[in-house]
């Protein structure tokens, strides 16, 4: 294969998914070509992988290059990794610039008006990445890591239908990280399918491998008890402190504090969490920060420290963390990559595609978060017959917001703006948003001068 990654100037991303791409058997032999518009970042990413590749006695191809033309001919796998701007100060931007028009949302990140403003930055570029992988190599698969997800899926394949464009987060990895506590037994004893959308997800099967029982009643006893007790970011955040270590994660894994570490607060960073579990007996595949983005009450029941201390917690991760290339996986692209190269069949545990049915009570056109079967030629998602009534209706509240979000980035309509604010269920103000819309334009006209 040749495979190109573009953002690969970010060590992180560049280094670790080089890391599982050179450990891989099956992907002996590919060409990997590095892409980034930083050039001191890029040559850093090249220089440590070039080393790694002639010290380890590699049978891989390195390339880097800032045109991205050039990396994209002939190519079969594009991977997407990117951020436009200084990331945390527009983040800061799209939190409490809302915030300031009386806004209540709780992370301003993938969803609410934070979550549109960051999707009218970001999609433009990675439509433009689209463009030309439509035009230098219409069969090459493309796998998306950035945020916002679900906005970012959706549009894509409204103008490019036909492009094998899939959406790829590692918020699934919760599930490895907690259930063979929950039910003590190793997580590969266990079948599980989740569904619904980007970081607004729900576990909705469970069963034991090795005697077919049904493993969520189980869940729906045990969580609660587990979950009073698992340490949160604030005490990760002390640990770090007391300890000067710097805060590893594996995906968005992180490793378990020494035993004895217990949060002084039950139910840390999971207070929505829990009414989710209580009130619609499912559990969630992500904690307050993200869940929280999406649902009009959450304000009220969100652990509001506990988000404030991830954010800090994320900021504090990325400037310690010293990117290097390991061979093992870290991300689920590598098994994705080799079921391709296998037409294997075999079920991904959560991609970003169109939903086209698999959810019923969703419209056809929104992209869901899914198990999909994958096969050299596409992927086939896992249908939801009986998808819950209830959670599907916080989802549904949601759509609207993407629709519109993809009218606005696709037409370069100030109007769909405000209307997806307007639609967004964490609105609950009218009069100020058109305002808010012009103060943002204004702010951040570098990427949202497009909009008229």
């Amino acid at each position: 294969m040749k495979i190109v990654l573009i953002g690969a100037g970010s060590a992180q991303f560049g280094l670790g998914t080089l890391g599982d791409i050179m450990q891989s058997d099956m992907l002996v032999g590919s060409t990997i070509s590095l892409v980034d518009i930083n050039v001191q970042a890029l040559q850093n990413v090249y220089s440590k992988a070039t080393a790694f590749v002639e010290a380890n006695n590699l049978p891989f191809t390195i390339e880097a290059t800032t045109d991205r033309k050039e990396a994209l001919q002939g190519c079969d796998v594009v991977v997407i990794s990117i951020e436009v701007g200084n990331r945390f100060q527009l983040w800061d931007e799209d939190w409490t610039i809302a915030q300031q028009y009386g806004i209540s949302q709780v992370y301003g990140e993938n969803g609410g008006p934070g979550g549109v403003f960051h999707s009218l930055r970001i999609i433009p570029v990675i439509m433009e990445i689209c463009e030309d992988v439509v035009s230098l190599c219409p069969d090459a698969w493309v796998f998306n890591y950035s945020n916002p997800m679900t906005a970012i899926v959706t549009t894509v394949l409204r103008k490019y239908p036909s492009l094998k464009f899939v959406g790829i987060c590692h918020e699934i990895a919760s599930l490895e990280r907690y259930l063979p506590s929950i039910l003590l037994t190793p997580f590969s004893n266990l079948q599980t399918r989740s569904a619904g959308l980007n970081h607004f997800s729900v576990l909705l099967e469970a069963y034991y491998r090795d005697s077919g029982k049904d493993a969520y009643p189980d869940i729906l006893e045990k969580a609660p008890v587990f979950f009073e007790k698992e340490p949160g970011y604030s005490d990760i955040l002390s640990y770090m402190e007391q300890h000067g270590e710097a805060f590893i994660t594996e995906g968005s894994t992180h490793r378990p504090l020494p035993e004895g570490t217990r949060s002084k607060k039950p139910w840390a960073d999971r207070t929505l969490f829990k009414e989710i579990l209580d009130h619609y007996h499912l559990l969630p595949i992500t904690v307050d920060s993200h869940f929280g983005e999406y649902i009009s009450w959450a304000h009220e029941v969100v652990d509001h420290k506990g988000i404030k201390d991830f954010y800090l917690l994320y900021q504090k991760m990325l400037s310690r963390l010293e990117p290097k290339i390991e061979l093992k996986v870290t991300e689920r692209l590598v098994y994705i990559l080799e079921g391709i190269v296998e037409n294997s069949g075999y079920e991904e545990l959560a991609v970003n595609i169109l939903n086209n049915g698999l959810i019923g009570d969703l419209p056809p056109w929104v992209a869901v978060e899914v198990p999909a079967k994958v096969y050299s030629k596409g992927m086939k998602g896992v249908a939801f017959n009986d998808f819950p009534k209830g959670f599907a209706s916080l989802l549904r509240n949601y759509c609207g917001v993407y629709d519109l979000t993809a009218e606005a980035v696709l037409q370069g309509k100030k109007e769909y703006v405000i209307q997806a604010l307007l639609a967004n269920p964490v609105v609950h103000t009218m009069r100020n948003i058109p305002e808010l819309v012009e103060v943002m334009i204004e702010r951040q006209r570098k990427w949202l001068g497009y909009l008229q």
